[in-house]
């Protein structure tokens, strides 16, 4: 996978752990020292970010070789970068990029273990993101399998609850109003219990996203839905993790909807250095 971070992004990771230098290197090694640093997964992962660590190694003057790449599943002890240059340019990106491979891996990682759970259907993660990670938390999602559910306002239409309290038209006329006005996009309705549910399937809504809906509603919208010969998506929203997913896509749901990757723990990356001649 490519980079997403520009190298003024990656920069700015940089000065904001080290603005001033590395005190401690700088006292006691030699600044042009030739070290290598060796990344190693600690325990099985999906990796991410690896590109990225490599990068801002090349941007402090270090050589950096990768052995995988971000999506890919690794077991407890491989290796996963070498970084050969001066000591000053190796333990400045030390922490820096164990970190961000760390975090990033977590995440996809995550997102995986739900893939793997759900089977067929899509892993769509929301954009509820920490503040300030969006690129790196949709490479980590993609790295894991998942797709994005929306990645903002602008390219995705979703009636909520909220849109629809001003509005005083019926379901039909107002999915009619965006298919007119909008054909390119689905027209994706937020449903809170199962007769809102039953309404705005039978109006034509093509995706209904089911908040915190039981397995039960999910089960019986999905039978209504067939019954009444509805081709309606039902993505299933709102406590979705690795441990229910499977059954949620036995209900009927043809998409998950969730947020859980992004509190995952990051994964550990063991960090061995060493002198070169």
């Amino acid at each position: 996978m490519r980079c997403v971070l520009t190298d003024e992004q990656l920069l700015k990771l940089l000065h904001d752990d080290v603005p001033f230098g590395d005190l401690t290197t700088e006292l006691l090694l030699a600044p042009n020292k030739p070290v290598q640093i060796i990344f190693t997964a600690r325990q099985d992962m999906t990796v991410c970010c690896i590109e990225e660590a490599a990068r801002l190694f090349h941007l402090c003057g270090a050589e950096c070789e990768l052995s995988v790449s971000s999506g890919d599943r690794v077991i407890k002890g491989a290796l996963l970068l070498k970084a050969n240059g001066s000591s000053d340019a190796i333990f400045a990106a030390w922490k820096v990029t164990q970190i961000l491979v760390e975090w990033a891996s977590g995440i996809a990682s995550a997102t995986r273990t739900l893939v793997d759970a759900a089977g067929h259907v899509p892993v769509a993660c929301t954009r509820k993101q920490s503040p300030g990670t969006k690129a790196l938390s949709v490479k980590a999602v993609k790295a894991g399998g998942g797709v994005m559910h929306r990645l903002g306002l602008s390219e995705t239409i979703l009636l909520f609850a909220e849109h629809r309290q001003f509005l005083t038209e019926s379901p039909e006329v107002i999915l009619q109003q965006l298919k007119i006005k909008a054909p390119e996009h689905r027209r994706v309705v937020e449903v809170h219990d199962l007769n809102d549910a039953k309404n705005w399937a039978l109006a034509g809504a093509e995706v209904l996203q089911m908040d915190k809906f039981s397995l039960a509603d999910v089960r019986a919208c999905h039978t209504y839905c067939q019954e009444n010969n509805l081709p309606v998506i039902l993505a299933v929203a709102g406590g979705v993790n690795a441990n229910n997913a499977a059954d949620y896509v036995s209900a009927g749901a043809g998409l998950l909807v969730t947020s859980a990757p992004y509190h995952a723990e990051p994964k550990d990356v063991q960090v061995t250095f060493s002198a070169l001649k």
